[in-house]
């Protein structure tokens, strides 16, 4: 038995240009059973109850904007994504508060990336202000799936697809624009341990002059098969280098990476810089910000994969950890790579790391003041 989401097509908030947000009947799981699912969601594996749809075509604009019932999609065989993959997305998070509210972190940078990687895939942007509009419908709507156990989050997945359905080469005339959520607990199955990275000498992630900068669905798909090569080596994520040089660190997968330098008050903080190949991660900018206001020297600039190591064997390198939406900060215990395996530290979180992930974390949650209005409250 389900409970129904009532009234049933009556218009909301403004997606954007005037077009209304039609919320539409939604079939709801009763609450036993979504708490059920609340009690141990996992990362990624179950999904609420509604989904915001909205539609693009050329020479209308978007339209067709609506709250509706989770479900499939119904796509034609000849669909743009699937041939040719403009499709783009972006990550973030909705967090239950003490006082009982909701808030998510920083959706601002998320809808202001989300258009970058449109502009970049030649797509029709979707207002920052709609973007804020959808994420926050769906929050309001469903937020009886924002969990409240300790450090549990809703994770919500907005993302763009040309949907037109032809085999030439050019941008789609029509798009679809979603956003969904999913209850989420801890993003690696083992929870804050220390992972083991392969530092990958054989793939790259992303090359001067392409789309390593934005999050396009292409860039995951091409990350797999080195994933691929970790896991057989019974590692967990994969550290790639430069495509020019394949020297110098950029990202960990899906993650930006820091090293720490010293030890104690004195600790320094280095981060790859920004060169157009890496992602902009709003994690990575918020820990930035956060590591400076406690007095530790950051510094963005490129990191060799002979430094790491050197920096490791003789004590200058103490911590390294890595950073992103979905995991938050996750240290790097082991190393593993074609020129020889290290250890970082004594292969467990470090200090800085476990201090730093703390603060954001109840940053995040509310459980400290708010100092740069990160927080934006929905409901």
């Amino acid at each position: 038995m389900t409970d129904t989401l009532s009234p049933s097509r009556t218009p909301s908030r403004v997606f954007t240009g005037g077009v209304p947000v039609v919320v539409e009947d939604v079939s709801r799981r009763p609450a036993a059973e979504r708490d059920a699912l609340l009690a141990d969601p996992g990362f990624g594996r179950y999904f609420t109850d509604s989904m915001f749809v909205a539609r693009y075509r050329e020479g209308e604009g978007w339209h067709d904007a609506r709250l509706t019932q989770y479900a499939p999609l119904q796509l034609d065989p000849a669909t743009a994504a699937l041939h040719y993959a403009q499709s783009i997305f972006e990550g973030l998070k909705a967090y239950a508060q003490p006082d009982g509210s909701v808030a998510t972190f920083r959706p601002e940078a998320n809808a202001a990336r989300f258009v970058r990687s449109a502009e970049r895939l030649a797509m029709p942007p979707v207002p920052e202000e709609a973007f804020l509009t959808a994420v926050d419908a769906l929050v309001d709507t469903d937020r009886a799936w924002v969990p409240t156990g300790p450090d549990q989050t809703l994770y919500l997945r907005p993302y763009q697809l040309a949907t037109e359905p032809f085999l030439g080469v050019r941008p789609a005339h029509e798009y679809l624009f979603l956003v969904i959520a999913s209850p989420a607990g801890a993003y690696f199955p083992r929870g804050v341990h220390p992972v083991s990275v392969y530092v990958s000498e054989d793939y790259v992630r992303a090359a001067p002059g392409g789309t390593g900068d934005v999050k396009c669905a292409g860039n995951y798909a091409a990350s797999l098969r080195p994933q691929q090569q970790a896991s057989a080596l019974g590692c967990d994520q994969v550290v790639y280098l430069d495509a020019v040089e394949k020297r110098y660190i950029e990202e960990l997968g899906g993650m930006n990476l820091f090293f720490v330098l010293g030890s104690g008050d004195d600790a320094e903080l280095v981060t790859p810089e920004l060169s157009g190949t890496l992602l902009p991660g709003i994690t990575r900018d918020s820990l930035v910000t956060v590591a400076r206001e406690h007095g530790h020297r950051v510094t963005e600039r490129r990191v060799s994969l002979e430094e790491w190591r050197s920096g490791v064997a003789d004590g200058t390198v103490t911590e390294t950890f890595a950073c992103g939406t979905a995991a938050v900060i996750t240290p790097i215990g082991q190393v593993r790579a074609r020129t020889g395996d290290f250890t970082v530290g004594d292969g467990g979180a470090g200090p800085l790391t476990t201090q730093l992930r703390a603060h954001l974390l109840d940053v995040q949650h509310g459980r400290v003041p708010d100092t740069h209005g990160w927080l934006h409250r929905v409901a």
